[in-house]
């Protein structure tokens, strides 16, 4: 099932859809040479834009919530893909502890948790989950809507190791993006294997960083295909220094913001696209779609209401914003139920195993769609991305529009590889 697309069957993205596919062994070959060279995050999601000229992921998260989006057909992908990651990262593992994000009672989230303990536990783990959360002082069993139930354990610090009271892990796998910072407790565990890296988490990590790695990635892949990087590249400033709450600092967001709609509206002339360009600016760090907005003209800045200025000012776990990426804003051409749509691409190791739309009704296609009141449609990923139909009309076949989101989905992988290579506190530096 393709949504319903508004793009017309003709142009830049089914002319990169074709050129996706005509180009397919080159391509899986490059990402096969990547990966002999740089080591993939041990899970990744993420959100892709589909304008209908072009086609960007907007966002890349290394700590994947929704899980439980994914439908059972989905399953043996994801648990291959487990299988495959766990073997190279300690083949001889028993026991998983997994670590959920701390506000342990939604419901949601935890259906999430739940999928992911079904995943490991497929790939032959013993999975417990184990709560940092000062709150779970003992066991906690949570009902959830389905009627499954999740036990979250406190986690027991011995020495050098994290475990549950009769339970030692070899492996640990967060689910917790650290945004209020690196707990103590997860810290200096060298016998035991943390997935993904504490420099993986908000505190440390920056979506610039990501944005610059994944610029890198885009050129040399539009080298590959013969087209430009501009297709499947959000161009991006950023600003270290603002305080919403004080408005100081906003001289550099406003001449920022200015200089890359500028740079977008050439960018529109040049292909001829009649749309109103737009940037979005959000939290350099941090997840959860709080800390954002979307801005036209630079002029709006200079009478933010004080609502806005205090939305733009915390995100979450109360971490005050100052530094924020202003990127090219990617309309969303895709409708489901006449409902806008933007695709979310879940992968583990170097694999894609699924994903959905995240849909909702409320918003415009200009808006962040990760929002209160979204709902989630899986991707007809069952016809499996990896195999696409040679020989269909762009635009026409499931398949093949699911692996063109497949590859974007896997080039923001790699960039997050180079970026969390970059970041690395351990890596030996070479002079």
């Amino acid at each position: 099932m393709v949504p319903h697309l508004i793009t017309a069957l003709t142009g830049p993205i089914n002319e990169l859809e074709q050129r996706i596919l005509d180009s397919m062994p080159a391509i899986e070959r490059w990402f096969r040479l990547e990966w002999m060279e740089h080591t993939p995050p041990f899970y990744t999601s993420v959100d892709i834009r589909n304008a209908g000229f072009k086609l960007a992921p907007v966002d890349t998260n290394l700590f994947p919530g929704g899980w439980n989006n994914l439908t059972p057909e989905m399953l043996p992908l994801a648990v291959q893909a487990a299988m495959a990651a766990i073997e190279k990262i300690c083949p001889e593992a028993r026991n998983l502890l997994l670590i959920p994000e701390n506000h342990t009672r939604n419901t949601f989230y935890l259906s999430n948790v739940a999928q992911l303990r079904r995943i490991f536990h497929m790939a032959g783990l013993n999975v417990r989950i184990g709560s940092i959360s000062p709150d779970v002082k003992k066991n906690t069993t949570i009902e959830l809507p389905d009627g499954e139930t999740v036990v979250l354990e406190p986690v027991v610090r011995n020495k050098g190791r994290l475990g549950l009271k009769d339970f030692d892990p070899c492996t640990i796998l967060l689910n917790n993006d650290l945004s209020a910072g690196i707990p103590g407790i997860l810290e200096d565990l060298h016998t035991q294997y943390l997935l993904p890296p504490l420099h993986a988490g908000w505190s440390v990590r920056r979506k610039s960083k990501h944005f610059q790695s994944y610029e890198d990635v885009a050129k040399r892949f539009g080298k590959l295909l013969g087209i430009d990087p501009w297709l499947i590249n959000p161009m991006f400033n950023r600003c270290g220094e603002v305080n919403f709450a004080e408005s100081t600092g906003m001289e550099c967001l406003t001449s920022n913001v200015d200089a890359l709609l500028g740079k977008i509206r050439r960018k529109y002339k040049e292909y001829g696209i009649k749309e109103k360009p737009f940037v979005v600016v959000k939290a350099d760090n941090g997840t959860y779609g709080m800390g954002i907005m979307t801005v036209r003209d630079a002029k709006e800045l200079e009478d933010l209401n004080r609502r806005t200025r205090n939305k733009m000012s915390v995100i979450k776990d109360g971490q005050e914003v100052s530094e924020v990426i202003i990127q090219e804003g990617v309309l969303t051409n895709e409708r489901m139920h006449d409902a806008v749509a933007e695709p979310v691409v879940y992968m583990m190791d170097r694999y894609v195993v699924g994903g959905f739309y995240r849909i909702h009704a409320e918003r415009g296609v200009d808006e962040n769609l990760n929002a209160p009141g979204a709902s989630f449609v899986p991707l007809a990923f069952e016809q499996s991305t990896r195999l696409p139909q040679p020989g269909a009309k762009p635009g026409a076949s499931a398949p093949n529009r699911f692996y063109m989101y497949g590859v974007v989905g896997r080039l923001a992988m790699l960039a997050a590889s180079y970026e969390l290579e970059a970041t690395d506190p351990e890596a030996e530096v070479y002079e």
